[in-house]
């Protein structure tokens, strides 16, 4: 099991302010499980995403990934885990401006050992087309060439769990169809777990299974 939550929640404020962002919820996602949350904005699918990937603490619950418990670890902790163990693909695409594209998995190689081989590397290069953008700033890039160096980025270090939040909203439809499907290998090839947020409907064949958030319930799974 890559990751579990048990009875995980989210609240903020309290009294007259007090909000539920995420209510209690129990989830398990398996190694080579690729997995869609869906939903309308607003609806904690995003509290869900920031909380299995370590960037936010639940209320109450317990996060376990890779068989550990990782509800009450430090920040420092925390920090390492993700660093190790997750993937992010966010809206924003957290480029560091001042490096080229090349120079931030340059960046990432002195941090961590575990990276991808170079031929892995050079092959999710070509798929998602930023062979010829290595050598340019980000601020030299269009949206979508950002996100697609997003996605790369992600991969990189190698994760066991891959969290995406709307990894292809920014992507024309050919080019999201080859980033699902590359996610999709990935995820069968090297036994990892992907759980993707997206509105995208045509892209849930793709998946193995599709959860439903609303008002802050992860209601209804549809099995395939």
């Amino acid at each position: 099991m890559i990751l579990t939550l048990q009875s995980v929640n989210k609240s903020f404020g309290k009294d007259q302010t007090y909000i539920e962002a995420l209510k209690p919820v129990d989830f398990q996602i398996n190694a080579g499980e690729m997995v869609a949350v869906i939903g309308p904005s607003g609806s904690g699918k995003s509290t869900f995403l920031t909380i299995a990937g370590l960037l936010q603490q639940p209320t109450n619950g317990e996060v376990i990934i890779n068989n550990q418990d990782v509800s009450k670890l430090t920040e420092k902790q925390r920090a390492k885990i993700r660093l190790k163990q997750i993937g992010f693909i966010l809206q924003s695409s957290n480029l560091v401006p001042f490096l080229k594209v090349k120079d931030q998995f340059n960046l990432l190689d002195k941090v961590n050992q575990t990276n991808i081989s170079k031929d892995e590397f050079n092959t999710q290069v070509e798929t998602l087309g930023l062979t010829s953008v290595m050598n340019q700033f980000p601020s030299e890039l269009s949206g979508g060439q950002r996100q697609r160096v997003a996605i790369l980025k992600a991969m990189y270090t190698n994760p066991s769990l891959i969290l995406a939040d709307e990894p292809t909203a920014s992507l024309d439809s050919e080019r999201a169809f080859e980033v699902i499907q590359m996610i999709q290998r990935i995820v069968k090839d090297t036994n990892k777990a992907a759980i993707i947020v997206t509105h995208d409907n045509r892209l849930l064949e793709y998946f193995d299974k599709v959860y439903v958030m609303e008002d802050g319930y992860l209601k209804e799974q549809i099995e395939k």
